[in-house]
């Protein structure tokens, strides 16, 4: 494996159980008095099935980190492995869907990109469609849909990639609070039920209580593992809960000093 690129492993590969492990992981934009130190020696290891929320001030490098993660990006030093044979799922804050598809067009794109046969992909759409309770608008254009749904179609089509690895980059962070509680319910009934492993980008320190298994919080720029905190609270979870206002009130204070400490 080449220090400064994704790898994809074997599960078998990974003999520590690790679904994503990120060893010294540093990446710099740039070079001489220009560049920019996006990440700085990050070492992070996510067992399969796990949930786990980034956190951090704007610019502290964790979209970044996804997308080193995803294998858009090289790292400049460190390594980064990646468990099972297909890239990893990754979803953005905006849907990105094409306009001229039709919602199942858009869901069936990675699988006729993967030459997936015609009947076996209609049947697959259908069963996308149906595990996002979007089973009635398969005929449907994105612009007759709402925010909420759209982010449905959007996931998936992720889920389409088949991956066991899930990198959301602040999904929900565009949509009203109601929508954004509903799709907290519906993602984690999906990322039970399928035993997926979820990296999970987001600003709101609640979402990150209510959604995760561990929250892990980056410095500012450069990002670095500043802090970690486990999540116990019994699923399922209301974010609205005494438990999950404690937990993000703590994970406030953290970040809070840390920006001050950055001069953020």
């Amino acid at each position: 494996m080449t220090t400064a690129l994704t790898s994809k492993a074997g599960a078998e590969q990974l003999t520590s159980g690790s679904a994503v492990r990120l060893k010294n992981v540093s990446k710099v934009y740039g070079r001489g008095a220009a560049a920019v130190h996006a990440l700085d020696n990050i070492s992070l290891d996510v067992a399969p099935g796990e949930f786990v929320c980034l956190v951090g001030a704007s610019g502290c490098g964790k979209s970044t980190l996804l997308s080193l993660v995803a294998g858009l990006d090289r790292t400049t030093t460190g390594s980064i492995d990646v468990a099972g044979d297909r890239d990893p799922g990754l979803m953005f804050q905006e849907p990105a869907l094409f306009p001229w598809l039709t919602v199942a067009d858009n869901v069936a794109l990675p699988l006729r990109l993967r030459r997936v046969p015609r009947a076996e992909r209609k049947a697959r759409v259908e069963e996308l469609l149906k595990v996002v309770h979007l089973e009635d608008f398969g005929r449907k254009r994105p612009h007759e849909l709402s925010g909420g749904m759209r982010q449905r179609v959007s996931l998936a089509r992720t889920l389409a990639l088949d991956s066991p690895v899930l990198l959301m980059d602040e999904p929900f962070g565009a949509l009203d609070a109601m929508t954004r509680d509903l799709l907290h319910d519906e993602l984690e009934r999906i990322w039970t039920e399928r035993q997926l492993t979820v990296v999970f980008v987001t600003h709101n320190v609640r979402e990150a209580a209510r959604l995760g298994n561990r929250i892990v919080l980056l410095s500012s720029r450069p990002g670095r593992l500043a802090w970690q905190r486990p999540v116990d609270v019994t699923r399922p979870r209301r974010i609205d809960s005494p438990e999950i206002a404690s937990i993000a009130a703590e994970v406030t204070d953290r970040l809070r000093q840390e920006v001050q400490r950055h001069g953020a």
